[in-house]
């Protein structure tokens, strides 16, 4: 089984929120697993999306308690790291597909190119450096795209 991390902010616009729900319930589709912080948000959404197509949904989250994992997480996997669990979010999956973010979704974005795991970007950070963009992140524009994408990129990194 491929594994695919969504990440996002905590507390997303309408419209991430609905990318996001949409980029689970066709991971889901696809036979992959979704990993997020397990929150609220895109992280929230992605879960949903991917519950309703019967997919499974782990919440690495940052607290000591499961009760803190919204209602869509089948896996709570607690770890009481704070932001720390960042690094576990995505070592945990074979790809990782950024919706908007804040500066966690950052760290996560950045763990993961550090660690050599692809990144899709949904509206998500652009990276330069001394003024040049650097295209590290894959931009796509649709749920479908960061899907598609991730998942080609997902079976190269296996």
């Amino acid at each position: 089984m491929i594994f695919v991390a969504v990440v996002g902010e905590g507390r997303c616009t309408s419209e991430n929120y609905s990318l996001a729900e949409a980029v689970g319930c066709l991971l889901a589709q696809r036979g992959t697993a979704v990993v997020c912080g397990g929150l609220g948000g895109v992280m929230e959404a992605a879960c949903k999306g991917a519950r309703s197509a019967g997919g499974l949904t782990i919440g690495i989250l940052p607290g000591v308690s499961a009760q803190e994992a919204n209602p869509y997480v089948d896996v709570p996997i607690v770890t009481g790291l704070d932001q720390a669990r960042n690094v576990i979010v995505v070592r945990s999956a074979q790809a990782v597909i950024a919706v908007g973010g804040l500066y966690g979704t950052l760290s996560e974005i950045a763990f993961a190119l550090k660690l050599g795991i692809p990144v899709v970007g949904l509206g998500t950070w652009q990276i330069a450096k001394e003024g040049r963009r650097i295209a590290d992140i894959v931009e796509v524009s649709t749920p479908e795209e960061a899907v598609e994408t991730a998942l080609r990129l997902a079976g190269a990194h296996r």
